[in-house]
């Protein structure tokens, strides 16, 4: 029951910021929310795969699509909100790449740590809504 809840409230936070990013974020915001949702999508699929020994690459793949279309975004547009989220990524990618070379299981360190950088990321996203929405406002008064 506890695990339920926390997942309901990690789509609801995801699904919030997306329609978030949609009604007051920018071009570039809804751009990365369409990201952030296509890719927690794939990682919960991921998740319904009765094969544990191919999920850690799988996660591991989604990450580094995930990290790369980050950058490339963070490239094209060069806000710092998107280069904070790249770095978080790139710390969740090295998780993932730490637990599948090292062939550890998925511990408590691993899920404390996945779902902070997640959290980084969507308030990332959140705030760069923000941004735009006031630069939107201010731009307006003038």
């Amino acid at each position: 029951m506890h695990l339920d809840f926390l997942i309901l409230f990690g789509w609801m936070l995801i699904l919030g910021v997306g329609l978030l990013a949609w009604r007051i974020g920018g071009g570039v915001e809804r751009q990365v929310a369409m990201l952030v949702v296509v890719m927690s999508l794939a990682i919960t699929l991921i998740g319904l795969i009765p094969d544990k020994a191919i999920q850690k690459p799988s996660y591991f793949l989604v990450d580094g699509l995930f990290g790369a279309g980050l950058m490339v975004m963070a490239l094209r547009y060069t806000t710092a909100w998107l280069g904070l989220a790249v770095l978080l990524q790139a710390a969740q990618f090295s998780l993932h790449a730490y637990y599948l070379v090292a062939g550890k299981l998925y511990d408590s360190f691993y899920a404390m740590v996945n779902n902070l950088v997640s959290l980084g990321v969507l308030l990332c996203l959140g705030g760069g809504c923000l941004l735009a929405w006031r630069k939107r406002r201010h731009a307006a008064r003038e």
